[in-house]
């Protein structure tokens, strides 16, 4: 009777231990060698040639020829590269350790059907400038290639190293030839692996143990879907989660207080990035039935807005206030504009100098219509949801009113290629690809044509545009870029908020976090625990 009793502990026992180490679908253990960050959003689809997918979670699939850091472009996926003295050709000699997850080798002929897949659907593409330039892909052994460009372009290699298009996916995973229609895999030669995916759960990433670069600390990585705000903290709080991560358009999934309170406990850190970009409200100029058509009514609403309040406050002091389209760190952007501080006097003195006089309920009126306009924001940024309810008020005081929408990011991304918004919060692209890549947008219908077309000076703004993305002469490229920010500064289209930084909510004991120069990605790959 005694045996039998205590066999039946042991079974119990046996049954408890089990239990308690099951692991469900999408969670993780909170083992030394896995990472399980909360995303608002689903990973998506995954090739690397078009664009609903994560950035961060391609950044550690898939890789370019050159990365942008702080010290400047440097090699990748190509050891080296030299440039021809008309700066139309170059060429690059390629690593020669290297291999698709697949096994396939990464070679001269891989480099050229990707790149020549991304040319063949270059109206998708029309907003990088270099898509635009490309003529040939040229093989010359197996380990060199050669990129013939139309005229010189002096952003190519910037643009060359960008999370996506010209990053490079194993040929077997093309549809006949093909990425455009979809791919049947998604082999790259990154640091990480993607393994299982359930839509909408979560997504797993296997550790690269034969990656050039040395097989990664941190072996495994999930990706799982969480709405932002109170569920996110709660889930890190009960380590269903270990790790979180401002989102590639620039959201949180958690506020300061929270991320404090996470702190304060003793089981995480906090790391913030520079300051990398500029978060800021994007005003439809062309959008003739609405008042932002007039640049009296967007400087009024500079004027209106209190970055200070939303700096200290509402941010508590994580982001510096922002009152230009780039800080003077970005290349080309240290120059002297009109500064626009707030005051709300100047706000009210503008808008009754061009017509806009008060109504009877508070709301402006000119010419039988009111002084109304809606603002979009990132549904899951709960710090993005309180600047705008501020703004709201703020805007109220000098008589306009303001309607604020929560929407997924990918809506508003499309509410800016199709022109239907009169405000929207955004972000530029940061200090990887600054100037180069926000102004190329101003001209794309894919990013900020609509924000710009509406404006007196919008031919001379794309001529200047075109000018400069060809300028060899550095002193004439300085003057056009003047001439450029000048033009989009005066007329009020972008109107900034404040300096974005990156945010990282990790486990205390994790090393090695750090930033790349791009916002979009994180280097996982260094990363370990102590």
């Amino acid at each position: 009777m005694k045996k039998r009793w205590t066999l039946s502990v042991m079974i119990l026992l046996m049954m408890i231990l089990t239990a308690c180490g099951a692991k469900t679908e999408g969670e993780q253990d909170a083992d030394k060698d896995e990472l399980v960050y909360a995303t608002a959003k689903d990973i998506n689809d995954m090739n690397p040639h078009l664009y609903t997918g994560s950035m961060a979670a391609q950044g550690k699939v898939y890789e370019s020829l050159v990365e942008n850091t702080e010290d400047g472009i440097q090699p990748l996926l190509a050891e080296s590269w030299e440039i021809s003295d008309d700066g139309k050709v170059y060429t690059f000699h390629l690593r020669q350790d290297v291999t698709f997850h697949d096994g396939e080798p990464f070679n001269a002929e891989a480099v050229k059907k990707n790149i020549e897949a991304v040319q063949r659907n270059a109206e998708k593409h029309a907003w990088i400038k270099l898509s635009t330039k490309i003529e040939e892909v040229r093989v010359i052994d197996e380990h060199t290639v050669e990129l013939a460009l139309s005229e010189s372009y002096y952003p190519a290699l910037t643009e060359l190293s960008m999370t996506r298009p010209y990053v490079f996916l194993s040929p077997n995973d093309f549809k006949n030839g093909e990425t455009k229609d979809g791919v049947n895999g998604y082999h790259g030669t990154g640091p990480y692996i993607l393994g299982e995916h359930k839509v909408d759960e979560f997504a797993r990433f296997k550790a690269n143990e034969d990656y050039w670069g040395g097989a990664p600390s941190i072996k495994e990585i999930t990706a799982k879907v969480l709405p932002a705000g109170e569920t996110t903290f709660l889930a890190l709080q009960k380590g269903e989660v270990n790790f979180a991560f401002t989102d590639d358009r620039g959201a949180d999934s958690l506020n300061v207080e929270a991320m404090n309170q996470l702190v304060d406990s003793g089981n995480h850190q906090v790391e913030r990035s520079e300051a990398m970009n500029t978060k800021m409200i994007v005003a439809n100029s062309s959008k003739t039935d609405s008042p932002v058509t007039e640049t009296a009514v967007r400087e009024a609403i500079w004027y209106a807005i209190d970055r200070k309040t939303i700096s200290e406050d509402i941010l508590d002091g994580t982001e510096t206030e922002a009152h230009t389209l780039f800080s003077s760190n970005v290349l080309y952007a240290d120059i002297d504009l009109e500064k626009r501080d707030f005051d709300v006097n100047k706000a009210k003195k503008l808008l009754e100098e061009n017509g806009w006089k008060s109504g009877g309920d508070g709301v402006r009126q000119k010419d039988g219509r009111p002084l109304t306009m809606k603002l979009y924001y990132d549904v899951n940024s709960p710090s993005q949801k309180t600047e705008a309810e501020f703004i709201q008020s703020s805007l109220k005081q000098i008589g306009a009113s303001l309607e604020i929408v929560g929407e997924e990011s990918t809506s508003i991304a499309g509410r800016r290629s199709t022109g239907e918004y009169d405000l929207l919060f955004n972000q530029t692209w940061g200090l990887a690809y600054d100037p180069v890549s926000t102004i190329a947008a101003f001209t794309s219908d894919a990013s900020y044509l609509h924000t710009t077309k509406g404006i007196r000076q919008a031919d001379e703004l794309y001529r200047k545009i075109e000018e400069v993305m060809v300028a060899t002469d550095e002193g004439k490229r300085k003057s056009l870029y003047k001439d450029i920010l000048t033009i989009v500064h005066d007329e009020a289209v972008f109107i900034p908020i404040s300096n974005g930084r990156m945010t990282v909510v990790a486990p205390e004991g994790l090393k090695g976090v750090s930033f790349k120069q791009t916002q979009f990605e994180l280097p996982f790959e260094q990363m370990r625990f102590q």
